[in-house]
């Protein structure tokens, strides 16, 4: 695949993970489209597999000595399609659903993206041979992957106010940032001593390797990491000091660029960190003022079962009732398909103009205190909103806590997630049918000892 596309989706492998239910396959006569991997009820095609390992040969072009043996490879890829396909049929079982009407407009987005049009986007997909209705297919699976990961985090991560309290004080180094890639050595859950005893004996042969300077990290990441994102050599991009592990973060401050520190165990396995490089972010500019909004709103959401012009219909109907008297919480409550806020009367609390989006905060900026917008479009839906009051407010302090609570979270968030793809790829069916002996699943590439 040529580089015509240089913005994508960050983790879309292959331009097809299209699922194919046994049953189908079995009343197929596809004979040079084989079965790569059985998973639970559903199957990972041979085709989809040579995509997404083209994909990523075409990501390594002129660093393929980067990348490991041919067949290691391709375990790797395959394990990766094998966990998408288990995270979209978690996320089926949960009632997590991407419509058309969504699919289209993160289609819309992706074309924006790479400054073209969608009809642009289908022709540049289809001189590279790409099948517009599998890439639009893995789109839908990738943004389905997304909400099972938005859905996990808001079910199982918390930050209190007290980790947030204990994190400003331990803030030595306010804007700094840190460019971190690292590899992981994974350990089951209630791993043996035995096993243990093999991660450690791993992971100091990587080490060894990167110290005789036989491997660079990136090349090593791909060839021996258990992460996720191990294909990437292990980039973990730009990391404040509250977003790196407490057993790492107080060695980042004594660490210079290109240092590997490790392996230490962690909840996951065994783990090497290298620091890429540091940045200065800039502090929050102190004496900040802006402006908050007081407001309630009332969504009606646009699904497959309710079309946009149904939607309008039922905003337009609701938004005359109010202009005819009707008091806008009790509205809210009867008619609102926000879930979080319908119970409250659609209150939003206080917040800035930005914080749901441009075309939200144009409208709710829009109105006099009391007011109410007219019915406008968003991602989510149709609204109106109901300004209830403003202020000005310093928010240098809250900012700050804000960005500490988001980045802890995202810091709990990947190290529960990992665990949670783990139990999910053990308690599944899988059955890889290619790359493997007699479909036993592969071991991982093992480093040569010191």
């Amino acid at each position: 695949m040529t580089k015509t596309l240089p913005v994508l989706l960050a983790s879309l492998l292959a331009v097809s993970t299209v699922s194919a239910p046994l049953q189908v396959l079995a009343q197929q006569s596809q004979p040079l489209d084989r079965i790569a991997a059985i998973v639970d009820e559903d199957v990972v095609l041979q085709s989809e597999l040579d995509r997404a390992i083209q994909n990523i040969k075409a990501q390594y072009a002129g660093r393929e000595n980067q990348l490991p043996p041919d067949d290691v490879l391709s375990r790797q890829v395959l394990e990766r399609l094998v966990l998408v396909k288990l995270q979209v049929a978690r996320a089926d079982g949960s009632g997590i659903k991407v419509g058309d009407q969504e699919l289209n407009q993160a289609l819309n987005a992706i074309a924006q993206q790479n400054g073209s049009t969608l009809d642009a986007l289908r022709q540049r997909l289809a001189r590279d041979g790409i099948d517009f209705n599998d890439f639009r297919a893995s789109v839908r699976d990738e943004i389905t992957v997304q909400r099972l990961r938005q859905s996990f985090a808001q079910s199982r991560i918390s930050v209190s106010e007290g980790e947030v309290d204990a994190a400003l004080k331990q803030q030595a180094t306010v804007g700094t940032q840190y460019h971190l890639a690292h590899i992981l050595i994974a350990l089951p859950e209630g791993a043996t001593a035995d096993q243990i005893a093999t991660g450690q004996k791993k992971a100091d042969g990587v080490k060894a390797l990167l110290d005789k300077n036989e491997l660079d990290f990136n090349a090593a990441a791909v060839r021996y990491s258990d992460s996720p994102n191990a294909l990437e050599g292990g980039d973990l991009g730009w990391r404040s000091l509250d977003e790196i592990p407490n057993a790492f973060a107080q060695m980042m401050t004594q660490m210079k660029a290109g240092d590997v520190v490790g392996p230490l165990r962690g909840p996951s396995g065994f783990q090497l960190l290298k620091l890429v490089e540091v940045r200065d972010a800039g502090a929050t500019a102190g004496g900040q003022s802006i402006t908050e909004y007081h407001a309630r709103h009332i969504l009606v959401r646009v699904t497959d079962q309710q079309d946009n012009a149904a939607a309008k219909a039922k905003i337009d109907t609701l938004r005359a009732r109010i202009a005819g008297g009707a008091d806008f919480q009790a509205v809210a409550k009867e008619s609102s398909e926000d879930t979080n806020s319908k119970g409250q009367g659609g209150d939003l609390g206080w917040f800035p103009a930005d914080a749901f989006g441009p075309d939200f905060g144009k409208q709710v900026s829009g109105v006099a205190d009391g007011g109410v917008s007219p019915p406008f479009r968003t991602d989510a839906g149709w609204h109106i909103v109901q300004r209830v009051a403003t202020r000005q407010t310093d928010a240098t302090t809250d900012n700050q806590r804000a960005q500490i609570r988001e980045t802890i979270g995202r810091r709990k968030l990947e190290e529960e997630y990992n665990r949670f793809l783990q139990e999910l790829r053990g308690e599944a069916y899988v059955d890889l049918r290619t790359g493997t002996d007699n479909g036993a699943a592969a071991p991982a590439a093992t480093p040569p000892q010191s």
